[in-house]
């Protein structure tokens, strides 16, 4: 049986089912289908459904050109996951959230493997790419598979390969990213191989499925540790009146022995702020304290207060009482030029302006208005503003430093400018203050 599925997958004719249509699943959705494999997308919400089935993309860092493509070869969506037994390979793209003390929420996952179980065949490989703590993929997946009367590695294969997805990059796509890839037997590690070859161009094997798991944990914990150091140091430089970008453009000079990250106005996106978390708390299974990664945490997510009192100062400077004030926020995604407004930093500002009193509307060129959130349900459906007001306001805050903004316009036609993302670098003003 292994070596038919692996067959299919090398001749490109196995299809390929992906679970969870959002900024990794669609991608590599897409990926498959452009490649010539038959691919069923699965998803519980219908708009995406429609959405592709009229051949139009939902996110807008994804190109219209390659998802028509896409659809044309045949890419299909559904609401329906009974037919998942229509499909060679069941990749799993949900999401990871925390719960609300900071605890992993892996009921995406599992909720999904319970929902497709009993309508699983022989012969299907599992892969899961959701961050998670390592021994999710054996613990939580392999179990409830063998319960549906599998044999995990000689009837039904299991794999871990943790997604790598940055949306917008324009350097590296799905596939150009290099693959992790992990099964749960030796088998199940073959069948993985032969999933992800034909898609991705470099593939990676490693022992075990907690290896890939915590490999993944490692890198995002890499950079919210580094992010976290940076935001310490802007603080002390600001406070020192050096400029830490000039500061960090020169060490970056060094040919060895130092990476540039820069700072910000908190951590966003699905990954950097959550997933260190995911291992503090497996961790705290095995008796050990993440205390080098917990306090970068808190230093990341400090940054929204201190961007706000620099905007108290500012306003304070100018005779301004924040109460009353009316705030722009330029930027609300989490990272320039996406759509992506997961865990940004954009809401908590907001909402501690809002708690001061101030009165705040937000631009962004990707976001037209606030979806549905979580943790911040007030803001749903509130509307961005025309850039064209921007000098009705006491104060322009920018977050997000996409490309499309002309930042001397801004500068010029605003009162005051916060500027956390060093954007208006090359402009000389006395409006801009950096946070």
């Amino acid at each position: 049986m292994k070596n038919v599925l692996i067959e299919k997958f090398r001749a490109r004719k196995a299809t390929v089912g992906v679970i969870g249509l959002g900024y990794v699943g669609l991608p590599l959705a897409i990926r498959y289908a452009q490649i010539g494999f038959p691919v069923l997308g699965f998803d519980i919400d219908p708009f995406k459904a429609k959405k592709i089935a009229a051949g139009e993309p939902y996110f807008k860092h994804i190109s219209g050109d390659s998802f028509k493509q896409a659809v044309a070869h045949g890419f299909k969506a559904t609401t329906d996951f009974s037919r998942v037994n229509e499909v060679d390979a069941l990749i799993i793209c949900v999401p990871t959230p925390l719960k609300e003390h900071r605890e992993p929420d892996i009921s995406y996952i599992t909720g999904t493997m319970d929902t497709i179980a009993p309508y699983m065949r022989a012969g299907q490989v599992v892969s899961l790419e959701s961050t998670t703590y390592p021994g999710t993929t054996e613990e939580e997946l392999r179990p409830r598979i063998e319960q549906a009367g599998f044999e995990i590695g000689a009837d039904c294969f299991l794999v871990y390969a943790p997604e790598r997805e940055d949306p917008g990059n324009a350097h590296f796509t799905t596939g150009t990213i290099p693959k992790l890839v992990s099964g749960s037997t030796a088998s199940c590690l073959e069948v993985g191989m032969a999933l992800y070859s034909g898609a991705i161009e470099q593939v990676v094997p490693v022992s075990s499925t907690r290896v890939a798991e915590m490999a993944k944990l490692l890198e995002n914990i890499h950079r919210a540790v580094n992010i976290g150091l940076v935001n310490e140091m802007k603080v002390v430089a600001d406070k020192m009146g050096i400029n830490i970008y000039e500061v960090i453009e020169a060490a970056a000079t060094k040919p060895f022995g130092f990476v540039p990250y820069y700072p910000g106005p908190g951590l966003g996106g699905h990954c950097i702020p959550i997933d260190p978390f995911y291992l503090t708390w497996k961790a705290r299974e095995f008796g050990i304290t993440t205390r080098f990664i917990e306090l970068a945490g808190e230093i990341n997510v400090a940054m929204p207060e201190y961007v706000v009192n620099k905007i108290l100062l500012a306003l304070n400077e100018k005779g301004i009482s924040v109460k009353g004030s009316r705030v722009l926020i330029l930027g609300f995604a989490y990272k320039k030029n996406i759509d992506d407004d997961r865990e940004s930093p954009s809401y908590k500002i907001m909402e501690l302006l809002l708690q001061y009193g101030a009165e705040v509307e937000f631009h962004d060129p990707y976001i037209e208005s606030i979806g549905i959130k979580r943790e911040y349900p007030q803001f749903t459906g509130k509307q961005r503003v025309s850039l064209e007001t921007i000098d009705q306001f006491d104060i322009t805050v920018i977050l997000t430093d996409h490309s499309d903004y002309d930042y001397e316009a801004i500068v010029e036609q605003s009162r005051l400018v916060v500027d956390t993302r060093n954007a208006c670098a090359n402009i000389k003003s006395d409006k801009i203050i950096k946070a």
